[in-house]
């Protein structure tokens, strides 16, 4: 009976996505217009002439784009002023707090009821209803999900306004039914990670754990961390865990990792594509990590194909006007309040019935192996302190993940070619470390009791040596540069295999 009862629950969670999979644009048009009708009745709205909006070409040509520093000023009315109906015309009591740019330790979204029902939520209850369509004799429901989300604590800022990661503002706001089947709310918000930690391994090991969602390094450290406490087998302890649901970071070079720790066939990966602005994408099918675009969450897209990112003024599509295989860079309209708003992810479509992307990259160079979302502009403010505190002058660089391994955690790996080496080599390393701790408040976290992120490691390359690797690569001129930050090996295995070579020629 009880089974009968939450395949009936899944079922009605995929009739909206059927819905949306036969009719995309008007799905998107329906949304278009809801959004508009709520934007009128703002402050921002107002501004930018929304009562003249009568068709998503009037919404291109009346509203700018808009990045993160675009948006502070109205965040700024709504924290500081007290200022109602700023950006969404129903009251913003949460603000999910993420990275930041280049001047940001972390950056402000608003979440409001709208988002948080009609975009966080849905969003998991979709996620479910595909899993549960390709396996519907799962059992994970009846039992308990291991959940380990950020360690933002939740703190109030005046007024009935709350902060905190986005898994933290998910967290304090389910419902009671929900909260009695995952990671009790006194541990999965405790700001230490290292007791945080423990608490989760003391509770999972007594508990009948069928489901784990997180994000993939975060979750291998704690795995890791109770199959050495208990001297068990994650399949020993947990017969019946059968699903992962995992985003956040790439999971293809986690994939061996897993299978090692968790040697069990029925065991199954969900990927999904959520953050702290919405919830944009789940697994489509058990043989493809392919997304399925959620076009009922309150959220209407735009996209800027791969070419026109740095323009001025870009060319932007919608929907209906997109094509498979182009990179383009989203920008989303939310019931959180967020207009045109850049989010700075690049997707490529490779299906248009229904529409199944994958995740491409960022649209700047970044880090975000492990959920740390280190930019190039951290990067260059870190990388400028510690030239500062050891003299040190930098000719080029590059920075890339190292993945976990069976006997280390991840790392950052930095290629440096130096005009002034610094005057002490552990010194730059640990300034380098601060100072992106002290920008960047993901990677903050990850550097906690080294447990995801080790120290970052540096080699020194003999001078010359950056532009002599993009000869051998037919590379050289204005149009080509050293790539900065990758979230791949490619280039720094490529220059430290032709270090290699060149080495023993020499």
């Amino acid at each position: 009976m009880i089974k009968y009862i939450t395949s009936s629950i899944f079922s009605s969670f995929y009739k909206p996505i059927n819905k949306f999979i036969e009719k995309p644009w008007e799905n998107q048009l329906k949304t278009f217009n809801y959004l508009i009708s709520h934007g009128k009745r703002t402050y921002f709205g107002q501004k930018n002439k929304f009562h003249k909006i009568k068709t998503p070409e009037d919404f291109k040509k009346l509203v700018p784009i808009m990045g993160y520093d675009d948006l502070k000023p109205y965040l700024n009315k709504i924290i500081v002023e007290k200022k109602p109906n700023v950006l969404w015309d129903t009251p913003v009591k949460w603000f999910a707090m993420s990275s930041g740019t280049t001047n940001d330790k972390s950056k402000y979204i608003p979440v409001t009821k709208e988002s948080l029902k009609n975009c966080h939520y849905r969003g998991g209850h979709q996620m479910l209803a595909l899993y549960n369509k390709h396996f519907p004799e799962n059992a994970f429901m009846f039992g308990k999900a291991l959940v380990l989300g950020g360690s933002q604590q939740v703190n109030s800022i005046g007024d009935g306004i709350f902060t905190g990661d986005v898994s933290a503002v998910l967290v304090k706001n389910l419902p009671w039914w929900a909260k009695k089947r995952r990671t009790p709310e006194e541990i999965s918000l405790l700001p230490d990670w290292d007791v945080k930690l423990q608490k989760l391994t003391d509770y999972a090991i007594k508990e009948d754990i069928r489901a784990l969602l997180g994000v993939p390094s975060w979750m291998l450290v704690l795995l890791k961390k109770i199959a050495l406490d208990t001297g068990k087998t994650i399949p020993e302890l947990w017969p019946n865990l059968e699903v992962f649901f995992h985003g956040g970071v790439s999971f293809s070079p986690y994939m061996e990792q897993y299978k090692k720790i968790i040697p069990s066939e029925k065991m199954n990966y969900w990927e999904t594509y959520n953050a702290s602005e919405g919830f944009f994408g789940v697994q489509y099918a058990p043989d493809s990590t392919d997304l399925l675009m959620l076009l009922d969450s309150q959220i209407y897209y735009e996209f800027i194909p791969n070419g026109d990112w740095e323009k001025e003024n870009p060319q932007t599509l919608t929907l209906n006007e997109v094509e498979i295989g182009v990179k383009y860079a989203m920008l989303i309209s939310t019931s959180g309040g967020l207009w045109r708003y850049l989010l700075g992810d690049t997707i490529e479509f490779t299906s248009l019935q229904p529409h199944l992307f994958k995740i491409t990259g960022r649209t700047k160079h970044f880090i975000n192996a492990f959920g740390e979302e280190l930019m190039i502009d951290n990067a260059e403010d870190a990388l400028h302190e510690a030239c500062k505190i050891t003299g040190a002058k930098i000719t080029e660089y590059t920075a890339a993940p190292v993945f976990f391994g069976d006997n280390n955690n991840g790392a950052h790996e930095w290629l440096i070619e130096f005009q002034t080496l610094p005057s002490d080599m552990k010194l730059f390393t640990k300034t380098l470390d601060n100072a992106l701790k002290s920008v960047n408040s993901d990677y903050e976290a990850k550097r906690s009791f080294d447990l995801s992120l080790r120290m970052p490691i540096i080699k020194i390359l003999p001078q010359n040596f950056f532009y002599k690797w993009m000869k051998s690569k037919e590379k050289i001129g204005g149009q080509y540069k050293v790539p900065r930050l990758t979230n791949n090996r490619e280039y720094v295995d490529s220059i430290l295999s032709f270090l290699s070579e060149t080495t023993k020629i020499e």
